[in-house]
């Protein structure tokens, strides 16, 4: 490695030279990166609610759908309206009264059925299709050009909506994101830190490993903007202390060698072992999230992998060289760091290792309560609501669906896809019996409008058309109940044995049974992706330690700061998005559980050197407190300025949680790791490679 050290510092202005000309392709990738804003689009492909999806666009070239609430417009108004709608590029239907009869027939001749559908005092309702897929960049552009030529007295509710709000709020939130993970983690360093400017290099170079990360995801085609969101967040927080450690290692060589040039040499040589086994860990909880069913964990999983690696790269690489570019300058700029020394503090630690322990058992149950049953939400609408610093009337789509609920009490729209050659009397038994299941307002077809002795030929092509294909025909179903609720769930399941009484292959799809899916998926997944990772990661500490018994005591400390971080929710009444237990788990486990190799390895040097287990355990403890702290504050200041600011509230939890995980993670092992040390000594000794050898002999020196 003392090769590789030496030719980065004979190499590091072509190095700095090649790492700014990478920028241009970097900048280029990520402005043309796609950003997918659907969060229901990673769903398994095989499932019958996306291949319906598919179904429905294929046959009836319907992608995206949206209810419009039109208030205090006469009728002869709305037909202008309409009209005006389906000009819009990419809007393939606009289905209103005059779809189904002549405007001279007047609207309450109609059954009862079909005039309470569209009407409900001054106001009625519309259904636009799309021809494009809910998050489809044209279909987003389509709502946003109905909501300009429409006015203020027309509400378009939908996912479509929902993404089209999310995307404009997320543009909008992203630079400031940044800026306030960059200004915080800079503070932080500064004060932690022993010289005013090296932060401020450590950003420069690690901001070009971001851009990096960023822009190669233009070769995975698309990424989510959660993902998009939380990557340079991330990124910055977790490999910052890669950066650390190679201006600790700086300035130790500077020390014992008087040119900079070979200190740096050394430095690097020393930075890529500390390295690359703190990144492996990270990494294989970044990879665990790849094994998700439902695939935003695999977008995920890819990009922050791919990031911690660049972060590598970076920190031994382009770091060095900008340090030994500006050494002088540096020099001249050195303060003592606010970090007072640990030892009394770690003599404290483990003369009351006893009542730490016990305080870390009465603990460990509420934790592991209020892990279990933290409640998760899995309503894209709260997305822009819980948690939020908006009201609902800054955000169009949250007007528009109350609205839709105050209106017409309809709170989700179902779809079905059956048989086209099902007869016009199986066909109205089965809308009859659907009607009749708790909590549906109506369903709507081609035999809504028909009696069953009318025979197909009299409905106008252009209706028939659009409810009717070669192989399907279209049924809506409006619902008074919320997505993701027990009661829409037991009304799918209800709707479906209907359905497949009457055909087999027959599909219900739309936003509540594809998010009955997701709730059925990944709570697979969190167990899943929780395994992998506590293997993966505990493989990788047993390898790099060569113990049987510290993998575990590793993994113990870290799943117990991981209880009370995500048990905490529980006690204080909060409500999570869905994917933020599952991605907390690996984060937290992969990103944090390097503070407690830092102390094991030091524990482990000290023991084999002789010394005896309470020494031990106090020198390495007040040897990695320092380290400890400066890596959880970096973590914390990315990651909490970010989630005190976003109004979006999957962005603000899963920030929060990092943030707080890493100063709980901090305190567990600063406290419960050493207590487990003096506690399990003799097991550890006996367990571990290099420490069996320790004999009886030590003699113990009391502090």
């Amino acid at each position: 490695m003392i090769k590789f050290g030496n030719a980065v510092v004979r190499r590091r202005w072509l190095i700095l030279v090649i790492a700014v000309l990478l920028l241009i392709p970097s900048v280029f990738g990520m402005m043309h990166t796609r950003i997918n804003y659907d969060m229901l689009d990673y769903l398994p492909k095989d499932m019958e609610t996306v291949k319906g999806q598919n179904i429905l666009l294929n046959d009836f070239g319907k992608g995206a759908f949206s209810l419009v609430v039109v208030e205090g417009v006469e009728d002869k108004d709305v037909v202008q309206l309409k009209s005006n709608i389906e000009q819009v590029e990419h809007v393939k239907t606009v289905l209103w009264y005059d779809s189904l009869a002549d405007m001279t027939i007047p609207m309450e001749i109609l059954p009862d059925k079909i005039y309470d559908a569209f009407n409900s005092g001054d106001a009625t309702l519309m259904a636009v299709f799309f021809d494009t897929s809910t998050s489809a960049d044209e279909t987003m552009e389509a709502i946003s050009q109905i909501r300009s030529i429409t006015g203020k007295q027309v509400f378009v509710s939908g996912m479509s909506a929902l993404v089209t709000d999310l995307k404009a709020l997320c543009e909008n939130e992203e630079p400031i994101y940044v800026g306030l993970a960059v200004l915080f983690a800079c503070i932080a360093m500064m004060i932690t830190l022993d010289n005013w400017v090296i932060p401020i290099v450590f950003l420069a170079s690690i901001g070009i490993t971001i851009l990096y990360n960023l822009g190669s995801n233009y070769f995975i085609g698309e990424i989510s903007y959660i993902t998009k969101a939380l990557a340079a967040v991330l990124q910055l927080g977790v490999t910052m202390d890669y950066s650390i450690f190679l201006w600790h290692s700086y300035c130790e060589q500077k020390n014992i060698y008087k040119d900079n040039k070979e200190a740096m040499a050394n430095a690097i040589t020393a930075t890529i072992t500390s390295v690359v086994g703190s990144s492996i860990t990270t990494i294989a909880g970044f990879i665990a999230l790849c094994f998700m069913s439902y695939t935003m964990g695999l977008d995920l999983g890819i990009v922050m992998a791919k990031g911690v690696l660049l972060g590598v790269i970076g920190s031994i690489t382009i770091l060095p060289s900008v340090i030994l570019i500006f050494d002088k300058p540096l020099s001249k700029l050195q303060h003592r760091s606010i970090i007072p020394k640990m030892d009394r503090v770690a003599v404290f630690i483990t003369k009351h290792y006893i009542p730490i322990l016990i305080v870390f058992t009465i603990l460990l149950i509420p934790a592991f309560y209020g892990y279990s049953n933290t409640k998760v939400y899995y309503d894209f609408s709260k997305t822009l609501s819980e948690g939020s610093g908006l009201s609902a009337e800054d955000i169009p789509f949250s007007i528009a669906n109350d609205k839709l609920k105050d209106d017409f009490d309809v709170s989700t729209t179902e779809m079905i896809l059956c048989d086209a050659d099902m007869s016009a009397k199986n066909a109205q038994q089965m809308l009859n019996e659907i009607e009749a299941v708790g909590g549906v307002k109506y369903a709507l077809g081609i035999n809504s409008v028909l009696d069953s002795t009318v025979p197909e030929e009299m409905v106008p092509e252009d209706l028939l058309s659009q409810l009717k294909s070669d192989k399907y025909q279209l049924i809506l179903i409006n619902s008074i109940y919320t997505v993701s609720t027990d009661e829409v769930n037991n009304q799918i399941d209800e709707i479906n044995v209907i359905l497949k009484k009457y055909d087999q292959n027959g599909m219900l799809i739309g936003e509540a049974p594809c998010t009955k899916d997701l709730i059925k998926v990944t709570n697979n997944d969190f167990n899943v992706v929780s395994i992998i990772s506590i293997v993966a990661i505990f493989i990788i500490i047993l390898l790099v330690l060569k113990s049987v018994t510290l993998p575990v005591v590793l993994v113990a400390v870290i799943e117990f700061a991981i209880f009370i971080n995500l048990g905490i929710p529980y006690y204080t009444g909060v409500m999570l998005p869905f994917i933020a237990p599952i991605c907390i788990t690996t984060i937290q486990l992969g990103a944090t559980v390097d503070y407690a190799i830092l102390m094991t390895t030091r524990y482990k040097k000290e023991r084999i050197e002789g010394r005896a287990k309470r020494l031990a355990v106090t020198n390495a403890l007040s040897a990695s407190i320092p380290s400890i702290i400066v890596s959880a504050l970096g973590f914390f200041a990315a990651t909490f300025g970010v989630a005190v600011y976003s109004n979006i509230d999957i962005i603000s939890s899963m920030c929060s949680l990092m943030a707080r995980g890493a100063i709980i993670s901090m305190l567990s092992v600063i406290f419960v790791l050493p207590a487990m040390f003096m506690l399990l000594d003799k097991v550890i000794c006996a367990t571990t490679f290099k420490m069996r050898k320790l004999t009886k002999k030590n003699v113990e020196v009391i502090l």
